[in-house]
């Protein structure tokens, strides 16, 4: 054990921080093993504090596992390793089942519930991460809560996220969330299996996720979860990297978000930088350009002056790009000035290049986003 991570202490603020806070919350949580009933009782004390947290300003999704819990039951499949079309048809059954409690249990406080499924590629293809980007923030703004789970009817080879672990993480990472937490049947990060060593230490708070914390991942436990430790690390390594703050926490009580704002015990996962910058950092370093805008006088001030970036400011489109890929942003002189994601292709873009943004509809036969580059997706490759 390093002295950096033997002194660590959770100087952390608890959940009192979150502005934008993804909970997920595994199966072997929310489902009754022997029955694959729903333990609604829980579910409404979870209601509860999303309720609390939702009243002080804190925007709130969920990532719930439990589908295929719930309907291998109800369509009878036995216990143990199920194909992939066992899994599939029990997912079909039980998200049914699972979106209707959540309805139930939040209901009563006048919250609407939303129940939004993607698949990996949704997370990964950046067309497809834009569209639902944009559903989950119009969600949100529209006061619903989204409840997301893996698309498991669809899958083509296997349930892959790890009893969503990593599809939280990936969640986040797409909404700008400040804050993850995985309620788990687990308290946090032990330095060992805490079932078979007894020496293993609790460790309140991971700064950085060496190799020595990777190496402290168990095998994953029996019974409904897929995931474990091993899928809480790599969820917590995506996490951080999107400046997203991570904590794993015991779940197993009534109302685990109260305990944990309580102090609770916890391992709260750090990050030094913040989502948006992380975002940019993403947008600026790692996608390579597949077209280019100029951009007039006018529209480069207003860009350095944190704006977007609007069809009435663009002077020449070039390139063949889609939705959602990244292009270069070059000022009336030439030189780049900046990156973003495209919210239109390239021909769409030659069309309503240096049009008022109220005549896009007009001018495209559909309504689409005032900005050609919304400021969230653009940043500054140039002062």
């Amino acid at each position: 054990m390093s002295q950096a991570l033997e002194a660590a202490r959770p100087d952390v603020p608890g959940l009192a921080r979150a502005r934008r806070l993804v909970v997920k919350i595994g199966s072997a949580l929310l489902v009754e093993e022997a029955s694959g009933a729903i333990r609604q009782d829980w579910l409404e004390a979870l209601a509860a504090d999303l309720v609390a947290l939702r009243g002080r300003g804190c925007e709130v999704l969920v990532v719930s596992s439990g589908a295929i819990a719930v309907g291998r039951h109800t369509l009878g499949l036995r216990r143990g390793k199920l194909k992939l079309e066992h899994k599939q048809a029990a997912a079909a059954t039980g998200q049914i089942r699972l979106a209707h409690a959540y309805q139930a249990a939040l209901a009563p406080h006048g919250v609407t519930v939303a129940q939004v499924l993607l698949t990996l590629d949704d997370t990964e293809e950046r067309r497809r991460h834009l569209n639902a980007r944009a559903t989950l923030d119009t969600l949100l703004r529209l006061g619903a809560v989204p409840v997301i789970n893996e698309n498991d009817t669809v899958a083509t080879s296997e349930i892959r996220f790890g009893d969503n672990d990593r599809l939280g993480a990936r969640v986040a990472a797409m909404v700008n969330a400040d804050t993850l937490v995985l309620l788990s049947d687990i308290d946090g990060l032990y330095t060992g299996d805490p079932r078979r060593d007894a020496q293993a230490r609790h460790l309140p708070v991971v700064p950085a996720i060496t190799p020595e914390i990777e190496a402290m991942g168990g095998e994953a436990p029996s019974g409904y979860s897929s995931g474990g430790m091993v899928t809480k690390l790599a969820a917590a390594k995506i996490a951080v990297d999107a400046g997203c703050r991570m904590v794993i926490a015991s779940g197993r009580r009534l109302h685990p978000l109260r305990a944990l704002e309580e102090g609770a015990r916890c391992t709260w996962f750090l990050t030094e930088v913040t989502p948006r910058a992380a975002r940019k950092q993403w947008i600026a370093g790692t996608l390579q350009p597949a077209g280019r805008l100029s951009v007039d006088a006018g529209a480069l001030t207003a860009l350095k002056a944190g704006k977007s970036l609007l069809p009435a400011g663009v002077t020449a489109v070039e390139g063949r790009f889609e939705r959602g890929d990244a292009v270069a942003v070059a000022g009336p002189d030439g030189r780049e000035v900046a990156r973003g994601l495209s919210a239109y292709g390239a021909e769409d873009a030659r069309r309503i290049a240096g049009q008022n943004s109220r005549d896009i509809e007009g001018l495209l036969g559909y309504r689409g986003r005032e900005e050609l580059i919304h400021r969230d997706d653009l940043v500054l490759t140039q002062p």
